[in-house]
């Protein structure tokens, strides 16, 4: 049982990969499910925040508040994703690129900006080297960002028929808020009120993987739906992967630059490069143009890669 534990987690990335992609074929080449599509999409977009809710949650559960300390690497971060979101959306805004490949392409770059850190970073810092508190307490700042950033700005980008910027903006912040800032507060409530089923949220040391793995594999098949559906061919696939790739190289070397000044080259570099993915093809998926979701789905790819890299590299020093 734990080789099949260990070889799982080893893969979990192809296997989720696999497992969304084909789920989606198999799916679709079923005429007795081609009724119940509607009712799919919905149970998808009711489970998807839920799963990321939960695996946020179960990652603060394991922090201690004490920790969460402020350093001033935290802000030139935040600047950085902030501030490329802002400027990529400003750009988008233009009548001109709203629409078409230009526009989808900007869309999903926007999100690999803005997504925030994986849980999993702490984890990967502290294997690597790192200072793990300084990753969770950036953690916390960037889902506060986002969570006030996504709303503001993405009706801007991507207006929907009928719904203006003030009523976008609080429909966003309805679903995004407190799918990224609720988890905190929850955290906090079991801890001091519920110390017991506290401690039983800690003790499961491979519920948050789990979570992690079925959200991803639902994110890639929403994204392998998007995909079917995209009509920019491979001009447009190609642009998705070569600017998601883009991001994710400058956001890990900006991260080490930036972290290395401060004597945290490893929690910079992993506090900015490595992305909290579900979440971005989720919010992609639902507030921008769909097909941009599939940029999330190969920032994926690329970190994940890095991660493999760089675990691979320190393991043989």
């Amino acid at each position: 049982m734990h080789s099949l534990i260990a070889f799982l987690k080893t893969w979990t990335l192809p296997i989720a990969i696999l497992s969304g992609a084909v789920s989606y074929f198999i799916y679709t080449a079923i005429p007795l499910l081609a009724p119940y599509k509607a009712l799919t999409l919905d149970i998808i977009g009711f489970v998807q925040p839920a799963l990321l809710f939960s695996m946020l949650f179960v990652a603060l559960c394991k922090v201690e508040p004490s920790h969460l300390r402020p350093h001033l690497w935290h802000l030139w971060l935040l600047l950085i994703q902030g501030g490329l979101f802002c400027l990529l959306a400003f750009i988008a805004m233009q009548a001109s690129m709203r629409e078409g490949l230009e526009g989808a392409v900007l869309q999903g770059t926007m999100m690999c900006f803005i997504c925030p850190t994986a849980t999993a970073a702490a984890i990967v810092t502290q294997k690597l080297g790192g200072g793990v508190e300084g990753v969770v307490t950036y953690t916390v700042f960037i889902n506060i960002l986002a969570a006030l950033l996504i709303p503001a700005v993405v009706p801007l980008v991507h207006p929907q028929q009928g719904l203006g910027f003030i009523h976008g903006f609080w429909v966003i912040m309805g679903r995004v808020f407190p799918m990224l800032i609720c988890p905190f507060f929850a955290a906090l409530f079991v801890r001091y009120v519920f110390p017991r089923f506290h401690r039983c949220v800690v003790a499961t040391h491979d519920l948050a993987f789990y979570l992690w793995a079925l959200s991803l594999g639902l994110g890639i098949a929403v994204s392998t739906k998007s995909a079917m559906h995209a009509h920019g061919g491979w001009a447009l696939f190609a642009g998705l992967a070569l600017a998601s790739l883009l991001s994710c190289i400058f956001q890990f070397w900006a991260g080490r630059v930036i972290g290395r000044h401060y004597g945290e080259s490893v929690s910079g570099s992993q506090s900015l490069g490595q992305k909290a993915t579900v979440f971005g093809i989720w919010a992609s998926y639902t507030f921008l143009d769909p097909v941009s979701s599939l940029a999330p789905g190969f920032y994926s790819v690329w970190h994940n890669l890095w991660n493999t890299c760089q675990l691979t590299r320190r393991s043989r020093t």
